[in-house]
């Protein structure tokens, strides 16, 4: 298992120019990798932030999503058509970063909803445009991880049976499931059994407290979903996702209204030392 930790705890958009010393930070605190979220392109300096990460012994994860303008399920090709080539300079970016992990709602607009569910027009575009993407991520020697967020924030995958589905339907073998366990927390008749029943398709886990608070203070079932885990044998990445007030523009879109931790550090180190007494205690 690697542990990781997502940048948004600290820094509402990753700029290489101001952001280069989390690293040190996430190293400090234990963390193996630092998952970033590209909101902005142009503000990550390839070669730069791939020295300050060799620099820091840390991996690059790439959690995503894509704009209104490179939405995969628009019914305008030329929507989609962007949204291929978007998601493709993603994959650059992360292979230039050595990332080996795409992960998030790569095929849709966070909080786009339509007053209904998904389409099969919808589900077929889908369909191609991560097949594209899938394909030119291969030669990148990376895996392209498909998260379920909750009805609130979008209609297209809801649980995670979804995103296996379309990964399945894709017939890309670098194609699977990410699993929220905040979003799981809401959507999900019985969250374990949704992690058992991704097996060796589930590419990617997020690690977030079902008030986003401090990973192991709420009411996810923990020691539940370690063990799923742990039986499905999986060995990739468990990363903190969680928020603090302290970054505004990212606790306004999540509605981080008040204090779930002293601060971001807080947050990480103790997340991360539950995390780790959790699964490692599973695997004993």
């Amino acid at each position: 298992m690697k542990y990781g930790v997502n940048s948004l705890l600290w820094t509402g958009s990753f700029n290489s120019d101001t952001d280069l010393p989390l690293f040190d930070r996430a190293k400090s605190l234990g963390f193996d990798g630092v998952e970033l979220p590209p909101f902005v392109l142009e503000q990550i300096a390839p070669r730069k932030t791939k020295q300050a990460l060799d620099d820091a012994g840390l991996e690059a994860l790439l959690c995503a999503v894509v704009p209104p303008t490179a939405n995969p399920i628009d019914p305008d090709p030329a929507v989609r058509a962007n949204a291929t080539d978007f998601l493709k300079r993603l994959v650059d970016l992360g292979h230039a970063l050595g990332a080996r992990t795409m992960c998030g709602p790569l095929y849709s607009p966070v909080g786009h909803l339509v007053g209904r569910g998904p389409t099969p027009d919808e589900r077929k575009c889908a369909v191609e445009v991560i097949r594209e993407v899938a394909v030119h991520a291969k030669q990148a020697e990376m895996v392209l991880a498909l998260e379920a967020l909750n009805r609130f924030e979008t209609y297209f995958l809801n649980v995670v049976s979804d995103a296996l589905t379309l990964a399945a339907e894709t017939g890309c073998d670098n194609v699977g499931a990410h699993y929220d366990t905040f979003h799981a927390n809401i959507e999900e008749k019985d969250p374990v059994a949704a992690i058992e029943s991704c097996g060796d398709r589930l590419f990617h886990f997020h690690c977030s407290e079902n008030d986003r608070g401090i990973v192991g203070t709420g009411h996810v079932d923990w020691q539940g979903s370690f063990e799923a885990l742990k039986r499905i044998g999986y060995d990739r990445w468990m990363v903190v996702e969680s928020f603090v007030p302290a970054v505004p523009e990212i606790a306004a879109a999540a509605a981080i209204w008040r204090s779930l931790a002293p601060d971001g550090d807080t947050l990480a180190r103790e997340s991360l030392a539950f995390m780790k007494r959790g699964f490692e205690g599973a695997c004993a």
